[in-house]
């Protein structure tokens, strides 16, 4: 498969011809001259420097956002102009998505910043994960995670983020000497920065991640493309890109899943549990551990720990903009599978004495009400309402 590509969203003009294995070609600058001033330009000199045809191509990769406004319009209108003229599909890419992505197989969390003013970045939190083979400890390919979403954020609160997860952090993009100061008060974790090779946009980073999402579906015809320009809220974005009848799927949890988890534990909890203490439960074999995934993105967990015939859920989460959608009921109806399977009788749980929602959706899936643990929760103080469900084990 052979894409164009371009990248227009910040300081860095880019644009690349890119095959499944290859990088055919690529022209970036970054210079005072405007992009509409240089973008044509580029893409006509790239060609003619090749011997290419466009109308040989299969599809145009496009940084979509977030970024500049003005970038990013130039972007989508020549995009969306080359390929109604050459009858070509446009492959949405965001922008900090293909940075992060230029950083293949780096296991550290990597962290695109662009400058998006009064003291906020357009970012976004990533990693490559390694899956170990069963035949002498070779590697598969390196599996690209996101941890976080594209968003707009103010750069505390993006420091506030990082040092949850307790990682090695890298940077890069344009807005690493506008808050270089700002982080290095603020990081309790070690970081570094991309070298100047890495640090700013790529087009052919746009055109092989373009590729991957070419083949798992994702493209639009040009006259449908729209440019992203700042999505302030995250559960919008991804209410676009999830079916609305969606089904939750429910699997085990693993490793790979722990920063996620510890992410959405400071988000729910006030006593959060750390990203160490969810690897160290998933590491013991009492346990039951599962991820809920909604849309192609982790919707929630469930922690359980058993002993001789009965398991307590010790955590059960949803993300916010996720809950009321099914997740929980899935998560409950896995350990029950799981349960049965390993011939658990009974499920403990307690719950707020104030959180009427949990409480009623408990009691919905078959749990009673066993007593009452007075002041047993902490900010605020409250009740624990403790919680059972009588399992029937098939012989």
């Amino acid at each position: 498969m052979r894409v164009l590509a371009i990248d227009s969203s910040g300081l860095t003009a880019t644009v690349a011809i890119v095959e499944d294995d290859q990088t055919i070609a690529e022209y970036t600058t970054n210079y005072k001259k405007t992009h509409s001033q240089t973008l044509l330009p580029m893409i006509d000199e790239m060609v003619r420097m090749v011997d290419a045809d466009l109308k040989e191509i299969d599809a145009i990769a496009v940084a979509g956002g977030p970024g500049s406004f003005t970038g990013l319009r130039i972007g989508s209108a020549t995009a969306k102009g080359l390929g109604l003229a050459l009858d070509k599909p446009l492959i949405h890419v965001p922008t900090v998505d293909a940075m992060a992505y230029s950083m293949y197989g780096c296991e550290d969390i990597i962290c695109p910043i662009m400058d998006a003013r009064r003291k906020q970045v357009y970012t976004g939190l990533y990693s490559f994960s390694h899956k170990k083979n069963g035949d002498g400890g070779l590697y598969d390919e390196p599996v690209f995670q996101v941890l976080r979403m594209q968003m707009a954020v103010p750069v505390e609160e993006l420091i506030r983020h990082l040092n949850v997860y307790r990682r090695r952090v890298v940077f890069l993009g344009d807005g690493v000497p506008v808050y270089k100061e700002m982080l290095a008060e603020g990081l309790k974790v070690p970081y570094s920065f991309a070298p100047s090779f890495m640090n700013r946009q790529r087009a052919a980073a746009v055109g092989a991640l373009g590729i991957r999402y070419y083949e798992a579906g994702r493209y639009e015809a040009a006259a449908e493309f729209k440019p992203e320009y700042l999505r302030k809220s995250q559960a919008e974005r991804e209410r676009a890109e999830r079916e609305k009848n969606a089904v939750p799927k429910v699997r085990r949890m693993t490793m790979e899943d722990g920063a996620a988890v510890a992410e959405m534990e400071h988000q729910l909890f006030p006593d959060a549990w750390s990203e160490k203490s969810i690897l160290e439960t998933l590491e013991q074999t009492n346990t039951i551990c599962l991820i809920a995934e909604k849309a192609g993105r982790t919707a929630g967990y469930l922690l359980a720990y058993t002993a001789a015939d009965e398991a307590e859920i010790a955590r059960i989460a949803v993300v916010k903009e996720l809950q009321r959608q099914g997740a929980a009921r899935a998560l409950l109806a896995e350990l029950e599978s799981v349960c049965g399977s390993e011939g658990v009788k009974k499920i403990l749980l307690d719950v707020r004495s104030g959180n009427g929602a949990a409480r009623a959706l408990y009691t919905s899936t078959g749990f009673k009400e066993d007593g009452i643990r007075q002041r047993f929760y902490e900010n605020p103080v409250e009740d624990a309402i403790l919680m059972s469900r009588e399992l029937e084990i098939n012989a």
